[in-house]
């Protein structure tokens, strides 16, 4: 079985699919699919140039790749993680499927909760797992039970990646400098688990 990551903004065009390469990049040794679409995706619409110019100062080579899609109760449903990009997209997501609501996180949401959780605790909920993809699911659950246990960021507004979409290089920029450290923290929380 392949764990299954879900990346989620508006137009599926800047921040979802960015995280989606950057999460595929963190963790390539591991058995897991990552994907992206939008609340109101641009169907079918690549990655406008800012974005491609900024991934690619990143290290993704496979921006160019990427087209638009719009989410689904399937694709939300399949997956063992939801990341949205905006508390405006995971509440969109839990009102498409109620049931995602445990392993839906912003991203720089479940990074702040991976940061309050200690090696210890995620090895031991992890413990005897039979492989990886059950320890990676076993982290999810662990981190949904300490949603509002693990102290909060300083301002609701930190749970959110801005979005970049038609605005200045100067907030592309910022926008990756939310994105690009919660990924690489949720990238490390999983392949911690899965390390197990």
């Amino acid at each position: 079985m392949t764990f299954r990551i879900l990346t989620v903004c508006t137009g599926n065009i800047c921040r979802s699919p960015l995280a989606e390469q950057l999460l595929r990049a963190h963790l390539r040794p591991l058995d897991a699919t990552v994907e992206s679409a939008g609340v109101s995706a641009l169907v079918g619409v690549g990655m406008p140039a800012p974005a491609l110019a900024l991934a690619g100062r990143l290290g993704v080579t496979d921006a160019a790749d990427h087209v638009g899609r719009q989410v689904t109760v399937d694709l939300v449903r399949n997956a063992d993680l939801v990341l949205a990009m905006s508390r405006e997209h995971r509440r969109a997501l839990v009102e498409l499927t109620p049931a995602a609501t445990r392993k839906t996180f912003t991203i720089r949401e479940l990074a702040n909760i991976a940061a309050g959780i200690s090696d210890d605790e995620l090895a031991g909920e992890v413990a005897g797992t039979p492989d990886a993809t059950d320890a990676l699911r076993a982290a999810v659950g662990l981190a949904s039970a300490l949603r509002g246990v693990v102290e909060p960021l300083p301002s609701p507004d930190d749970l959110d990646v801005i979005d970049p979409y038609r605005q200045s290089d100067a907030v592309y920029e910022q926008s990756a400098s939310q994105l690009v450290p919660a990924a690489a923290a949720v990238g490390e929380f999983l392949m911690k688990a899965a390390e197990r």
